[in-house]
């Protein structure tokens, strides 16, 4: 693998404009594909995403910009993934150059619809990518304080602890801080999950329940989340991490989280 690898972000939402800011710290040049072919003459003479964290200005001298994903690919050793999972598999149909030899990460928090798998899982499964080159980026960490450059830090999973820790470095900042893991399955489920307790904790908030109760749902969360992580995958982890105890309880408190928000607005409909 290159001394010096290039990074290519795939993706035009908040969390993929994000990581671009982030690697922008660090790097010269990456490549960023988003569909919207407006959304990218307007980064280009405007140096924002007019979409998502429009306060985040780029230097475009450092984006390599297409609406082309085999562009990125084919320019990059590094790919982060950073779409809804819904949409990834229409994403990949578009590949007409191989990901063999590329080292994926995963910034997405969901399952893959037409496969039923988490992202890791789908790429190793579909495009026989080996675990040793994917990886998962996980918070706590929501795009907003990013723009906002506030204190975050992010767990950086993978098999290959090398591969890990290019990734690291490159996202590491003056307000991020990072650390590696090797569990790449339980990060990735962990992501998940949480998701759908902030839902539930979103719905409870809607119908007007206070604080203790949400409490209740978040400490039945862990535990739950602990039982289903080992079935999956049993290795020796501290659930009390941040990647798993911290993603969850920012997504089931923060006023950025979509999922709790998405959760309010069906318990003030159940509740009306």
């Amino acid at each position: 693998m290159n001394q010096n690898p290039k990074f290519a972000v795939i993706g035009g939402g908040s969390w993929a404009t994000a990581i671009a800011k982030m690697l922008c710290v660090n790097l010269n040049e990456i490549a960023w594909y988003m569909r919207n072919q407006s959304a990218i003459d307007h980064i280009k003479a405007y140096k924002h995403n007019p979409n998502y964290l429009s306060s985040v200005e780029f230097d475009t001298n450092k984006l390599k910009l297409t609406s082309d994903i085999n562009e990125a690919v084919t320019y990059a050793d590094y790919i982060i993934f950073a779409i809804p999972s819904a949409f990834l598999s229409g994403e990949l149909e578009k590949l007409t150059v191989s990901l063999q030899d590329k080292v994926i990460f995963s910034a997405i928090k969901g399952i893959v619809p037409e496969t039923f798998l988490i992202v890791g899982e789908h790429f190793n499964k579909k495009f026989d990518i080996p675990f040793e080159n994917i990886g998962v980026i996980t918070g706590p960490c929501h795009a907003e304080e990013v723009a906002l450059e506030r204190l975050s830090y992010l767990t950086i999973a993978c098999g290959d602890s090398k591969k890990a820790k290019v990734v690291a470095k490159v996202l590491a900042g003056n307000y991020i801080k990072t650390k590696i893991s090797d569990d790449i399955i339980g990060t990735e489920y962990a992501a998940m999950l949480k998701n759908i307790y902030a839902i539930a904790a979103g719905i409870a908030h809607g119908l007007g329940y206070g604080d203790n109760f949400q409490s209740v749902i978040m400490s039945n969360a862990i535990r739950e989340m602990k039982k289903f992580i080992r079935k999956v995958h049993k290795m020796k982890r501290n659930i009390n991490n941040s990647a798993y105890l911290g993603d969850l309880l920012v997504t089931g408190y923060s006023v950025f989280s979509r999922n709790r928000m998405f959760g309010n607005m069906i318990g003030k409909r159940l509740y009306g």
